[in-house]
This record gives structure tokens, sequence and C-alpha cells, in this order.
């Protein structure tokens, strides 16, 4: 899993930082709620840690505009804030967990882990628009200026997740965890396929937006 922490005291940063590649996971880390939300543009995680007490936007501002974008990746708030009120405001804001400081570390790699077995959701069933097309997950029907076609249950999930972020590079591991699932075997050319059968989706509707190959790293969707 891949985890953002954001937490501003340095000390407890980079202990916990330290302690969670210690468990495997791999882990970026900033110390206020600006730096956080520019790292959730740029970077794509299956978690993300955040403490509720930030400098330049709090832990609360940050969830907050999360979910405005309709970024559903699972949240995990740490804070030293423990009465109800406060633990009812963070999960009714879109938190999907709270952990009150201090805690013990054990406590909280079993949080993540508990986490990272829920099936990952595909959340909002709205259309999903980018450039001259448009994509509905439910119907998984893809409309581009001159025609509308169905895709597959792989093709829409891979449509998807371009469609949530667009203009990121998204690694070959990346998108066979979010596709394929986390316990997936499947040959990275499986993924090759499915990135062809996309391009002649959209080329079949008509639209201007390609699937580019990112050298060494994946592929990321372009208004072209």
């Amino acid at each position: 899993m891949k985890l953002l922490l954001v937490e501003d005291d340095k000390e407890l940063n980079r202990t916990l930082t330290y302690q969670l590649e210690k468990e495997g996971f791999a882990v970026d880390s900033c110390l206020d709620g600006e730096e956080a939300c520019y790292y959730m543009e740029e970077g794509l995680y299956d978690l993300i840690l955040l403490d509720r007490m930030l400098p330049k936007l709090d832990g609360i501002g940050v969830l907050t505009e999360m979910r405005k974008k309709g970024d559903m990746t699972p949240v995990i708030m740490l804070t030293a804030l423990g009465a109800l009120t406060d633990k009812i405001t963070g999960l009714d804001c879109g938190a999907d967990d709270y952990l009150v400081k201090p805690f013990d570390f054990e406590e909280l790699a079993a949080r993540i882990r508990s986490i990272g077995r829920r099936p990952r959701r595909m959340e909002a069933t709205e259309k999903l628009t980018f450039a001259d097309i448009s994509y509905e997950p439910v119907e998984a029907r893809l409309t581009g200026p001159e025609d509308t076609c169905s895709l597959s249950r792989r093709e829409g999930a891979l449509m998807e997740t371009f469609l949530r972020n667009i203009g990121q590079s998204l690694s070959r591991p990346i998108l066979l965890y979010r596709v394929w699932g986390p316990d997936t075997d499947v040959e990275e050319g499986n993924l090759d396929n499915y990135i062809y059968f996309l391009r002649r989706r959209l080329k079949a509707v008509g639209s201007r937006v390609q699937l580019k190959t990112v050298r060494s790293i994946g592929y990321r969707m372009e208004d072209c």
C-alpha cells in the first residue's frame, strides 16, 4: 500500500514514517495542510493518515476539500482531540477512521491493514467527463464526438481510474492494483492489452483523448 502521512510534529512524522516503511508500506510525508493538498493532486494513494491540527489548512479543511473533489481515498484521522463531538465531526466530514493520540503503533498498523483489506470501490456513479469524452460508470458507456460504445468490466475500471486521475502518470503496479485487485498475479502484458483496447475505443468514438506511454513509469491520459 502507498500511504500519505500528514503530520506537523517533525519528530512524530519521522518516527511514523520509519515504522510504516519497516512494516512494508510505501510512504510520502508532509507537514502542513496545503502541502498535503499538493501531494494529493500529484500522487495516487491507497490511504491517507491525516493529523487534524495542521498549519496553513487544518485536517478537517483538507478532508473537506478532498471529498468535494470526489477524492474518496480512505482517511484515518490522527488527533489529540478525543472528545465524542470531535470524532463525530471528523467522521461526518468523510474520515474512515479516527485514532486519538497517543496511540500504539501496532493499533495504527492494524487499522491500516483492515482498511487495506476492504474492496476498493469506484465511488461515484455520476458521469465522468474530460476533454471531448464522457463516461457513465453504471452503464459502462463511453461517449465521444462521433459515437457511443459500451466497455467491458476491465475496460471500464481502467477508464474510470484514468478519468479520476487526469494529468497524473499512473504506474503499472498502481493500475494493476486498481483494476485487477491487490492479490492479483496477472501479467503486465494484460495491462498493455487493455490499454490497446481502450485506445481503440477512444478512436472509435472519434475522441482526441490519448493514453500516452510514460517511459519507465506507466501511462497518462491527455487531451491531444
